[in-house]
């Protein structure tokens, strides 16, 4: 597909994810039903139970005491000569653990689904063929051990890479990585600040061989940091500025930094009675290896799971008790 069908789709997507939100901003203003009729959307569910400005908060913060599922889409545009897109899901639940009174694990798992464009070799004077391959990427989970309680929020633990590519060659690096990983940030007002950062380095796995005898999967060493910057709005609304810089230490001099600028805009919504966090984001490469992509589209829907407290499951509780009353059947 050519580059400017992409782009097109690309903000097609775009814009199909800024007009549902007008939907399901009506959706706020009645209590749908499930089709079970078991469970009516009212200020007793947990969409709404949890304070709003809380949850937004929660949402923002890698390492909250909140169950959440990111489903993040990203277009990575520019990709060698004939600027093919790489495309890249990242499926990334995050499920918080109570370790005591005074502690939190954080888990967070990455699995990336790639599709990952190809040239292929043509004779001399022809016009490069080009093709790709899709399928399963290196599995990244990270955990987190973090404070309770805590002016700064932080967390610190290990990230993993694990040789999961349903295709080595494509997909994935070949090695089991490990490395340590810190989170650090701060919540002033409507204010989220703070960084994600971690390097790894293989520990074991295979090394594939070329046709000349040189290794095509030599040992990694990669640096990560991604700082945030989010600026909460009213009706729940933020900006949102969360650029990902790479470092492959081991690359040759000029292609070892990836160093994205740019920002987006989210909301926290509900869909039924499920609250979700919508968002889209554009970044510029301002440096990136030779052939790599210069610039990206990021979609992010997210599923959020807040805790209720005693007293709003009790409250939901009565709720749901009232609604199965409401259903049985009149005696005559």
């Amino acid at each position: 597909m050519r580059l400017s069908n992409r782009v097109c789709l690309a903000f097609g997507a775009l814009a199909v994810l800024l007009l549902l939100t007008l939907p399901l901003m009506a959706q706020e203003q009645e209590p749908p039903v499930s089709e079970a009729g078991k469970l009516v959307a009212t200020q007793a569910t947990p969409a709404a139970a949890s304070n709003a400005e809380e949850l937004r908060k929660q949402s923002q913060n890698p390492i909250a005491s909140l169950i959440s599922v990111p489903i993040q889409e990203n277009w990575n545009f520019g990709i060698g000569p004939d600027n093919r897109t790489q495309n890249v899901i990242n499926i990334q639940p995050v499920i918080p653990f109570s370790i005591g009174k005074d502690w939190n694990l954080i888990t967070r798992w990455i699995t990336p689904i790639v599709y990952q464009p190809i040239p292929v070799a043509q004779p001399p004077g022809a016009p490069n063929q080009t093709t790709g391959v899709y399928g399963l990427g290196d599995i990244n989970p990270s955990f987190f051990l973090s404070p309770k309680k805590s002016k700064v929020t932080w967390g610190i633990g290990t990230t993993f890479v694990f040789p999961t590519a349903t295709n080595t060659t494509y997909l994935g690096q070949g090695k089991l990585s490990i490395g340590p990983s810190v989170v650090v940030l701060v919540q002033p007002s409507h204010w989220t600040i703070g960084f994600l950062a971690n390097n790894y380095w293989s520990v074991a796995g295979h090394a594939n061989f070329n046709t000349d005898g040189t290794v095509n999967k030599p040992p990694v060493n990669q640096f990560l940091l991604q700082w945030f910057v989010n600026y909460n709005l009213k009706k729940g609304w933020y900006l949102k500025c969360a650029p990902i810089i790479t470092s492959n230490w081991r690359a040759t001099s000029g292609n070892q930094w990836t160093v994205p600028m740019g920002g987006g805009v989210g909301r926290i919504m509900k869909l039924g009675f499920q609250p979700v966090n919508l968002s889209a984001e554009f970044y510029g490469n301002t440096k990136y290896p030779s052939g790599a992509s210069s610039w990206t589209l990021r979609l992010s829907f997210v599923l959020l799971f807040p805790k209720l407290s005693k007293e709003q499951e009790k409250m939901l509780l009565e709720q749901k008790l009232k609604q199965m009353q409401q259903e049985q059947p009149q005696k005559n």
